[in-house]
């Protein structure tokens, strides 16, 4: 049989995975970085206002304002670890991996409690399980603190976002401290204060900077 030369090009495949980026990160468009990083400022600065307005130990009404408002922080921490993740902004280890993984499950468990405080009838809201699920809320700040620690040493991250969750991820060590020292009327600034500086600004930076999580 005569061989035969052919010169039409191989079609590409389209059943193989394109794997992750040369960098060794899963790829996330700038465009989702950014509102990823809207939603965590918009979250962040509607908890804000409503501590402003009615303290962190408010009651009745206020109360519920401020579990909704600390809701809708939580959920723009979501957001945040969804960058995190698939920047793999703690490194590429296992344990690195784990780490955000397990603080996926500690704010899961707290978001549950700030929506079941903010809706349930008072006479619900001081349960066992509610009890349980409540110490849920400072673990999982801890857990970002420790999240933010480690982008800042695994430096995957660039520029100011290397560092800024650190400075974000610090407010319940600082506001946690002051509440204690002072009380309400002082830790209430502090606390909504920080996190106008801390996560809101952070979730600015996503937004305008998502360049620098590659």
């Amino acid at each position: 049989m005569d061989a035969k030369i052919s010169t039409t090009p191989a079609r590409a495949r389209t059943d193989v995975p394109t794997g992750p980026t040369p960098s060794g990160a899963p790829a996330i468009a700038p465009a989702t970085v950014r509102r990823l990083g809207v939603a965590l400022a918009v979250g962040t600065l509607s908890w804000a206002a409503s501590i402003f307005v009615y303290g962190s130990q408010a009651q009745g009404f206020g109360e519920r304002v401020g579990d909704l408002t600390g809701l809708l922080f939580q959920l723009g921490i979501f957001a945040l670890l969804a960058v995190q993740i698939r920047t793999r902004a703690t490194g590429t280890s296992r344990l690195a991996r784990v780490m955000l993984k397990v603080e996926l499950v500690l704010l899961g468990l707290a978001a549950v409690w700030s929506l079941l405080h903010g809706v349930l009838p008072d006479s619900a809201q001081d349960g066992p399980v509610m009890q349980a699920l409540d110490v849920f809320w400072p673990v999982s700040m801890l857990g970002m603190m420790a999240i933010g620690i480690k982008i800042a040493f695994t430096g995957r991250w660039r520029g100011s976002l290397r560092w800024w969750p650190l400075i974000a991820e610090s407010w319940a060590v600082v506001t946690v401290p002051t509440y204690i020292l002072f009380g309400d009327s002082v830790s209430n600034w502090v606390g909504g204060f920080h996190l106008v500086i801390g996560y809101a600004t952070l979730g600015a930076l996503l937004a305008l900077r998502p360049g620098l999580t590659d």
